[in-house]
């Protein structure tokens, strides 16, 4: 499993010859002024939810793909299909097989709606089983008792990526208590930095999870981390 980070929550995996990208938002993003969004090839696009800051560049990137698939919660499925996107509707329950691995979508504690403020379903996370290892991407949310059970429903989870920006998500206290919660102490950290409501201290986020025994992985933008 190879995994690219394009900043705030948008990253790029690859695994099983498939090419997975997760909420498209580049252009938009002060911090990714070099990042080309037209060269981006994905077999897949999951969005956890319909906020700008996740799906900003999603259109762009599924015309630059015709072939991609949309994976979302119905409502966000629905929307997308009605542009002429081709879509796979989902909803929290079980697990639904892919030709990369099979996916669980489950529960996120945040809001979604579409920029022009029609409801886009509720927020989401995905749990990635892959012959190269198990990823659950949390999305958007706030710290959930429902975390819980992941480690009862899902197999364990080799890598988690987790909001630390604080104000509209998990801080990096409430993601050390996630990664107790998920069983998984290996964690890329996501949606921080990119404006002022959600910087944080690189150092200090990075030594919170070492005294914890756990790992807090903060990608350069571009990056690549084989998983």
């Amino acid at each position: 499993m190879t995994i690219t980070y394009f900043g705030h929550s948008c990253f790029l995996i690859k695994v099983g010859g498939k090419q997975i990208l997760l909420d498209p938002f580049i252009t938009g993003n002060p911090l990714a002024e070099g990042m080309d969004v037209n060269s981006i090839r994905c077999d897949y696009i999951f969005p956890s939810h319909a906020h700008g800051d996740h799906i900003g560049d999603l259109e762009t990137v599924a015309a630059n793909n015709p072939e991609c698939t949309v994976v979302g919660i119905w409502e966000l499925a629905d929307y997308y299909g009605k542009k002429g996107l081709k879509t796979h509707p989902m909803n929290k329950g079980g697990w639904w097989k892919f030709d990369f691995g099979r996916v669980k979508m489950v529960n996120a504690a945040h809001s979604s709606s579409f920029p022009d403020g029609s409801y886009g379903g509720e927020p989401v996370g995905f749990v990635f089983d892959t012959p190269d290892g198990v990823l659950y991407f949390a999305g958007d949310t706030a710290l959930t008792l429902d975390m819980q059970l992941l480690p009862r429903i899902c197999p364990p989870i080799d890598l988690a990526i987790l909001p630390i920006g604080s104000n509209f998500t998990l801080d990096v206290h409430d993601a050390v208590i996630a990664s107790d919660f998920i069983q998984c102490n290996r964690v890329i950290g996501c949606h921080y930095d990119t404006f002022g409501y959600i910087k944080i201290n690189h150092h200090d986020a990075v030594s919170t999870f070492a005294a914890q025994g756990k790992e807090l992985i903060l990608m350069k933008l571009g990056g690549t981390l084989e998983f």
